[in-house]
């Protein structure tokens, strides 16, 4: 019944397994990759014909994880997988960026590739898993696919880098200080298509070591897809690039100094305007069977291509006129709402994001519900694209898969600067509104962040500046690297790469290539133009602020911390939360306690705060032998008075040690709910409390000559 194909190879510290044959049959490609006890199914299809008039490639990638994976059952009201989670957004794009630029150019057929979790160990990270087993399953689906390519996550311990860490230990890399990077590379086998990362201050020598590491490491995966789809490949879909070379003639011999006169024009609105323009005129100078071929938009945008490109790679002319490694014009600025904690507005040429933190408390962590367990995070980024910050009509909703992964980007390159959450127990939210966008966005979010976190008062270890790096590569191997790229240089550029970190490194990386990759002298030319771009972007934004403000608003929270011991945490809550909820009820503050004995009491009035942390201090604290407490009478007793002096602590003072005279009773002198001052004389064999008072002076609570306590 099945035709099963199998190969397996040690791979780092697992197996890896490639099966297929028996699941999904009727895809055309699918391949069950297992690495160790994760294992993911990889679905393609394809269409056998591109829809009319469809003039883009159409590729869809979808990856699912499955609660039952780790033997779990999904958390809310239906109990059943819903939208998409981050992380699975994020795994999507991440196998769709180096998929992409290998179709056959020209092919425009639909392609959809499901990824599926079915099993988890709770160890490898199902993201790499995907990325080969979709690899794989293309490869051998008979698309026009010039694969394969593999994955490999670097992690970098002691100066050593590491294949494949383990999920704990990439998890909270911000309180390790032994990992310093989560590096995930994919390639083919002479080039590396992708490169996402999270990074701790690693030199670009460090960087591009890791990447080649990642790239090396993954050869034998690559060597294991071709077995596999030597003995399961399917017979390669009958596809010829259409040839529209006539037609490109015709377009450039129409309008090719036109288009020159648009992309000559500095401003971008005025630019955009003008392209169009020339396209239309093209359009009219063409016949009718020209202007109905499907190819038409291709052969214009090959135009595009060809007038930006040249000029760049021939004369270092940039659209904007700029020399390749200049960095547009910067203007920062920091306050500007009143209202919020922290605010900055970053502008660099027609590209501007409002950056805004809020400061919250513990009540306001995120908790995520993942496959290998439920986690906090006390840092938030989320980035928003609206349509008029390109001027534009669109949709306008929920964030996309772009906008949720600029977000990322952005919250990988903050994380090695931040404060421990020790020193500052502060839920940090901050959201990125782009106003204006003509190229690299994200990286102004990675600077309007940094600025807005030290507007807010957030004790940053050091400022964080993030710069987009293009590359125009032509056939004859003649290249350009362009610093602080446009939009227009990005969408007909073979490169976008971002690099963000502070005056000591590195922090993120992120890398799409649309052409078969780039050589190791590329990257090396391209890190090194971008570091002298991050430090004029830097030196910049230090003309706002260089460190974090030393007031927080005054609409912020304070927050004070203080460790119990765990056992006491018990005490602190109450039955049922009957005594934290008095103590909130009656001091005013928030207060969180964590199951390690550390309570963050926050309120925007100090004296809140202080009222809460005495009463949590009087209800963990013990007494101290030999001081003197204010106490208030709670019974009367023939032989003395039980006072109540230490949060719900009572203790006995004698008859004999209420003064320097006899008395006939206690309640000569005292009586119940009068305030006295009394000295913690000490326990006696049975653990109960001795109290005195004689020795106290009551109107001052100082103590007087010493006095026979016995």
């Amino acid at each position: 019944m099945f035709d099963i194909v199998k190969k397996d190879m040690e791979w780092g510290h697992d197996t890896l397994t490639l099966e297929t044959g028996k699941i999904a049959r009727q895809a055309d490609g699918c391949v069950i990759a297992t690495y160790g006890e994760t294992s993911v199914m990889a679905a393609v299809t394809y269409a056998k014909a591109p829809k009319p008039g469809q003039d883009f490639f159409p590729l869809t990638v979808h990856y699912n994880e499955k609660y039952y994976a780790a033997g779990k059952v999904p958390g809310g009201f239906f109990k059943r997988e819903a939208r998409p989670t981050e992380k699975e957004t994020l795994t999507s794009r991440l196998i769709d960026r180096p998929l992409r630029p290998l179709f056959v150019p020209g092919f425009k057929n639909e392609v959809l590739v499901i990824c599926t979790v079915l099993s988890h160990d709770l160890e490898n990270d199902p993201d790499i898993v995907a990325m080969i087993a979709a690899s794989a399953a293309l490869t051998i689906s008979g698309a026009p696919f010039r694969g394969p390519i593999a994955g490999a996550r670097v992690g970098f311990v002691d100066g050593e880098y590491v294949l494949n860490p383990a999920v704990d230990d990439m998890q909270g890399l911000r309180m390790d200080p032994e990992q310093r990077l989560d590096l995930v590379v994919a390639g083919t086998k002479d080039a590396v298509m992708m490169v996402e990362s999270e990074a701790y201050e690693l030199s670009e020598a460090e960087m591009l070591g890791a990447v080649k590491f990642g790239h090396e490491q993954m050869q034998p995966v690559i060597d294991l897809i071709v077995a596999l789809a030597e003995d399961a490949a399917k017979e390669p879909f009958d596809f010829q690039a259409p040839d529209y070379s006539d037609l490109f003639e015709a377009v450039k011999a129409a309008g090719e100094q036109r288009m020159r006169d648009a992309y000559a024009i500095t401003d971008k609105q005025e630019r955009t305007s003008a392209v169009s323009a020339a396209k239309d005129a093209i359009r009219e100078a063409l016949t009718d069977e020209q202007r109905e071929d499907a190819n038409l938009g291709s052969a214009l945008k090959k135009l595009e291509s060809t007038v930006l490109r040249g000029d760049v790679v021939r004369n270092g002319k940039r659209i904007d006129g700029r020399a390749l490694d200049t960095v547009r014009a910067i203007d920062a600025e920091v306050g500007l709402l009143p209202r919020t904690h922290g605010s900055a507005l970053f502008t660099r040429g027609e590209t501007q994001g409002l950056v805004v933190t809020t400061l919250g408390t513990g009540d306001d962590e995120q908790i995520i519900d993942a496959l290998h367990g439920n986690f906090r995070s006390n840092f938030l980024l989320h980035y928003n694209f609206p349509p008029y910050s390109v001027g534009e009509v669109g949709r306008f909703g929920p964030p996309g898969r772009r906008e949720i992964g600029h977000g990322k980007l952005a919250w990988r390159a903050l994380q090695a600067v931040l404060p421990a959450p020790t020193d500052f127990p502060y839920t940090i939210r901050l959201v990125s509104e782009i106003t204006e966008s003509n190229g690299s966005s994200s990286m102004a979010t990675v600077c309007g962040a940094s600025l807005s976190m030290m507007d807010a008062g957030v004790p940053l270890k050091a400022p964080v500046a993030g710069v987009a790096m293009g590359l125009v590569l032509e056939d004859d191997g003649a290249y350009a690297v362009l610093t602080d790229i446009l939009g227009d240089e990005d969408h007909l550029g073979d490169m976008d790469f971002k690099v963000a970190g502070s005056e000591a490194g590195i922090t993120s990386l992120q890398m799409d290539i649309k052409v078969a990759g780039i050589t190791p002298e590329i990257m090396e030319t391209a890190l090194e133009q971008a570091k002298r771009g991050r430090m004029h972007i830097l030196e910049e934004m230090g003309k706002a602020l260089t460190e974090g403000r030393r007031e927080f608003s005054e609409h912020a929270p304070r927050i004070e911390t203080m460790q119990i011991p765990t056992d006491k945490i018990r005490e602190v809550i109450g039955s049922g939360g009957k005594v934290i909820r008095e103590i909130v009820e009656v001091s005013g503050a928030k207060v969180d306690i964590n199951d390690d004995g550390v309570i963050k009491i926050a309120s925007a009035n100090g004296e809140a705060i202080k009222k809460a942390y005495e009463m949590i201090h009087s209800i963990v604290a013990e007494p101290e032998e030999g001081k003197v407490y204010r106490g208030k009478v709670v019974k009367i007793v023939d032989f003395g008075a039980f006072v109540n002096f230490f949060g719900k602590r009572d203790g006995l003072v004698h008859v004999s040690q209420i003064e320097n005279r006899r008395l006939n009773h206690p309640s000569d002198v005292l009586k119940e709910g009068q305030e006295v001052w009394v000295k913690l004389l000490g326990f006696d064999d049975r653990g109960k409390v001795r109290l005195a008072m004689k020795m106290v002076n009551q109107e001052t609570g100082e103590e007087e000559a010493k006095a026979d306590a016995e």
